[in-house]
């Protein structure tokens, strides 16, 4: 009888945290698409040929990738509104190689709260190089405003949802993609199209890495 009221004991604990778990992991993702008219589609096409020597007929990716930035200045609505713009303004030595506007697939506020911007499998202009394998993830903050840990909670769930849909083999900072230049997966044909960058910092990266270690993701090839 004891042995009966115990098991039923382990069976509701067990229940119990199955169900806390589910809740854990739940995950609340904004949807905040920008425009994807066809002028765009057009120059991401463009750019997935040019740079990448990619022929599609639709500006789609197969993610292998996710890449964790930060858009230094500005506020949510500022960066989606500047990222809703087909054409990129200003920024020469971006603008040198096409004028399609930089974007991301996913931002992230300050408070944690995730917005996507358009399907993970579409084509964003974030990383040189790496854009036809990678999932672009920008973090409202900078150097001079810290990223907060309510932003590196948000960016392991949704990094451990992706990786639920996509076989997601890396997980890199902006910052890290160098690492990737004479990789197989460097496809960019220029080879003086590169910028340095330091986003979203080492200290960032080491807190969201720790939150999904058991994801085993690699962060250079």
């Amino acid at each position: 009888m004891k042995r009966m009221k115990y098991l039923k004991l382990i069976g509701i604990l067990l229940l119990f945290s199955a169900k806390l778990k589910a809740q854990t992991d739940a995950i609340n993702i904004i949807q905040r698409p920008i425009e994807f008219n066809q002028e765009r589609i057009d120059l991401s096409l463009d750019y997935m040929r040019t740079h990448y020597g990619i022929v599609q007929k639709t500006p789609t990716i197969n993610p292998l990738m996710i890449v964790l930035h930060y858009t230094e200045v500005g506020t949510l609505e500022h960066n989606i509104r500047y990222f809703n713009n087909t054409y990129l303004n200003g920024r020469k030595n971006l603008s040198r190689e096409s004028a399609l506007n930089v974007s991301s697939q996913f931002i992230i506020d300050r408070d944690g709260s995730i917005y996507q911007l358009m399907p993970p499998t579409q084509f964003a202009r974030h990383t040189i190089g790496l854009n036809y394998c990678a999932i672009g993830i920008e973090n409202i903050g900078g150097s001079k405003q810290p990223l907060t840990e309510a932003q590196a909670e948000a960016n392991a769930k949704l990094i451990r949802y992706l990786t639920k849909k996509y076989a997601i083999q890396y997980l890199i900072g902006h910052s890290e993609y160098c690492e990737f230049r004479n990789s197989s997966l460097w496809k960019e044909k220029n080879p003086n199209y590169f910028t340095e960058k330091y986003d979203p910092g080492a200290g960032f990266m080491q807190k969201v890495r720790t939150k999904i270690r058991d994801l085993h993701l690699k962060s250079a090839p």
